[in-house]
């Protein structure tokens, strides 16, 4: 299972950015919670969203009403939307999905290598 997660770069404060994050895998298999968190330097990892296959969503209260997740179930493809950027919105984030393969036949969370947002004030 691989993660692939683009969308990253420098924009300045009030902007947006769009992320998105492409799970892909030679196993059969099936995609529970899809997610993204950041961290930012010297700082712990934090969650940022989470999205159900239902849809269900869930977000820090640091980005409720400026960032939407959703996914694409049939292109197993989770997005994160960042309007109204502030400085403090600077980390590496990083997506990532619960995953049921059929070669380990369990449930294991994967991450995406992470991808660097910079906003500048």
């Amino acid at each position: 299972v691989q993660l692939q997660a683009c969308g990253g770069g420098l924009v300045q404060a009030g902007g947006f950015l769009r992320l998105s994050c492409a799970a892909t895998s030679k196993s059969m298999w099936s995609i529970n919670d899809m997610g993204w968190y950041r961290q930012a330097p010297g700082e712990q990892r934090e969650l940022v969203a989470l999205i159900t296959k239902g849809a269900t969503t869930t977000y820090a209260d640091s980005v409720k009403g400026r960032f939407t997740v959703s996914r694409d179930n049939d292109k197993n493809t989770v997005y994160l939307q960042m309007n109204n950027l502030n400085p403090e919105d600077t980390a590496v984030y990083h997506c990532n999905a619960h995953i049921w393969t059929i070669d380990d036949y369990q449930w294991k969370t994967y991450w995406g290598q992470g991808t660097l947002v910079t906003v500048s004030s």
